[in-house]
């Protein structure tokens, strides 16, 4: 097993994966397979070494999600709808599938700590590949509305036509960032910043107005968890919303994932300790 991206090297998804393996008895090994980007026909050339070299699969990580694509033999309807690859599978008949576990690994997470999304209202901040596939998640698990919020207005619209029509029972419109963002959080019951604002070493930015304050009765997933709290999540908390970072969904796609390979149930405790040493952050 292992990990296509460039780079890779910081990724904690071996340790993740690696404890897992031990812990379940499998003489299987998952490593890190920086391929650069400068050179696109190495992309299709690493793809297909996965069956050549008899590997049971791969994660693919940035910039590689889309570039992986065409070089796969199926994709799964979740892969086709989000546009992005992020887990590669290789069947017994050698052919590849691709798919993508980022979105139910965001909506495993929040079932985690007991939160439903039926029925919820909910923006979206961004409009890049992570809003697709939280978009998607959000859908699928049954949320009412979502509302792309983008400073690219013309992404946030793209998205949601694109969306729409695979979700008949959720309404999906798109918003300017940050001139809606006012009534927009008047009607939100979750707020998922999809953007990379607030990541280390910019921790000082918030893709949110200051003005704008959070109701209690609201919950912000911040999906970036390098700082473990964003100053984004520092307001939402300090206005007495609830917040999450997006360590829980690092975790809960590496699992699905594991099991799509394994075919086997994950220790999900064991690959949530080893994430959380590889972060020095205690449980």
């Amino acid at each position: 097993m292992g990990l296509i991206g460039y780079p890779v090297g910081h990724s904690v998804s071996p340790a993740m994966h690696n404890a897992a393996f031990a812990e379940a008895g499998l003489d299987w090994c998952y490593i890190p397979l920086p391929v650069a980007p400068e050179r696109p026909e190495q992309i299709g050339e690493a793809v297909r070494g996965l069956r050549a070299l008899g590997m049971r699969g791969c994660n693919v990580t940035v910039p590689h999600k889309q570039a992986v694509m065409p070089h796969l033999d199926r994709l799964s309807r979740a892969a086709q709808a989000i546009g992005a690859v992020n887990t590669i599978i290789v069947q017994e008949d050698g052919t590849l599938l691709g798919d993508n576990t980022d979105a139910p690994g965001f909506v495993r997470d929040l079932r985690s700590h007991g939160i439903a999304l039926t029925n919820r209202r909910v923006i979206v901040l961004g409009a890049g590949g992570s809003a697709r596939a939280i978009v998607y998640g959000l859908a699928q698990a049954g949320a009412e509305a979502i509302m792309i919020a983008n400073r690219t207005i013309g992404k946030a619209e793209q998205l949601a036509d694109e969306m729409q029509p695979l979700f008949a029972d959720c309404a999906i419109s798109a918003h300017a960032l940050p001139d809606d963002l006012m009534s927009l959080s008047i009607q939100a019951d979750l707020i998922v910043n999809c953007t990379s604002v607030g990541m280390s070493p910019h921790a000082d930015a918030m893709p949110w107005d200051e003005a704008v304050s959070f109701r209690p009765d609201q919950l912000l997933y911040d999906l970036v968890y390098n700082p473990p709290e964003t100053r984004l999540a520092q307001k939402a908390i300090a206005d007495g919303a609830q917040a999450f970072n997006g360590l829980g969904m690092l975790i809960w796609q590496g699992v699905i994932a594991w099991e799509l390979w394994t075919q086997k149930t994950a220790p999900e405790a064991v690959m949530s300790d080893a994430v959380f040493r590889a972060f020095g952050i205690d449980k």
